[in-house]
């Protein structure tokens, strides 16, 4: 089992993705020499995201990519990638700074998406994994089809993404074992922590023979974060695990580096609904919009919504049925419970 750190990625859209170049080469050098495998950096939506309108990074996909390629010695640095948001002309830009690998997002309905970007990094002598995001959006069986096609293509791993938070253990073992029954490809697993089981999901996972997991320090991502790297690598030494990650290293450079960035407190209740929902944060625009308009509980929203689909949030589907929840109930309003200022995206509806 290996570790794939997302800090400086799925991290960076807590802070709107505003890590600078000297951030990047601090925690990446950090992360390098504490053992990590894989370090993944740049926009939290990946290449091409800036100009895309997803978002606009603090600093361009190719200075990312120099201040880390200058940085990592040890382990391996890579970047995220969505077909349709990232063109090939990207991915070319980060074979040019010699990038070790890249993550291709798509929906399990559209993995053929991805095979033009397997084929050009495969070329280059990358290391690719296909991301099936919101993987629990599809039965398993769905989801080992696709992760047979990706191999098809030549990719080297696929991923169970919960990215929603919405996976239980149990869920995570139908997942791999029906992805092991119907493929060899290797298999990685990336948790959020809506539900608060980030870290026994990965567990599960890497009991189960899932090659790599992703984490994150101080759980820094997106909605309600990842798995804790310093958390899972002190589990591994509870467990007795053998590995060579640095725990005390990745305590301080969590506690020195990343800690600082970090200014919520408390836990959000409406993202705590996107993980019983099975609700993706980047529809809650979409959300928040419906219920200013009707002044209704963005948690029953989301419960409703999901009761239909957990694949899109049509502004139609959402407003009637904010009409709906208004018209039944006035007394709890809950506006005031969105974190207005943290990025919701709309790049799953490129998926």
């Amino acid at each position: 089992m290996k570790l794939l750190d997302t800090t400086l990625r799925d991290g960076s859209y807590v802070i709107n993705f505003q890590f600078s170049v000297d951030d990047t080469r601090q925690i990446a050098r950090e992360l390098d020499e504490a053992g990590i495998d894989f370090i993944e950096v740049g926009h939290g939506v990946g290449l091409g995201a800036s100009r895309k309108g997803e978002g606009v990074a603090r600093e361009t996909d190719e200075a990312y990519m120099k201040a880390t390629a200058d940085t990592v010695k040890n382990g391996s640095w890579g970047m995220f990638c969505i077909p349709g948001i990232a063109e090939l002309p990207d991915l070319d830009s980060a074979i040019d700074h010699d990038m070790d690998f890249v993550r291709l997002g798509v929906s399990i309905d559209r993995v053929d998406a991805a095979e033009a970007f397997v084929a050009r990094a495969k070329k280059a002598g990358m290391f690719v994994a296909v991301n099936f995001m919101k993987s629990y959006s599809r039965p398993p069986t769905e989801f080992a089809k696709a992760c047979a096609t990706a191999g098809a293509f030549g990719a080297d791993i696929a991923y169970v993404v919960d990215s929603a938070g919405n996976m239980l253990p149990q869920t995570v073992e139908d997942y791999i074992t029906a992805t092991r029954d119907a493929t060899d490809i290797a298999l990685g697993f990336h948790a959020h922590n809506n539900l608060g089981l980030a870290n026994a999901n990965a567990l599960k996972a890497m009991e189960l023979g899932v090659e790599v997991i992703d984490s994150s320090l101080q759980g820094m991502g997106r909605c309600t974060g990842n798995t804790i790297t310093e958390h899972f690598v002190a589990i591994l030494d509870r467990m007795g695990h053998e590995h060579d990650y640095d725990l005390f290293r990745l305590m301080d450079t969590s506690e020195l580096l990343v800690r600082p960035f970090l200014t919520q407190v408390g836990l959000d209740s409406v993202d705590l609904a996107c993980g019983l929902a099975g609700f993706h944060s980047s529809y809650m625009s979409v959300i928040r919009d419906a219920c200013i308009a009707h002044n209704v509980d963005p948690r029953v929203l989301i419960m409703d919504l999901c009761e239909q689909t957990r694949d899109t949030a049509p502004a139609g589907l959402v407003d009637e049925l904010a009409r709906e929840i208004s018209a039944q109930d006035t007394k709890n309003n809950f506006r005031h419970r969105f974190p207005l200022r943290q990025y919701f995206g709309q790049e799953q509806d490129i998926l």
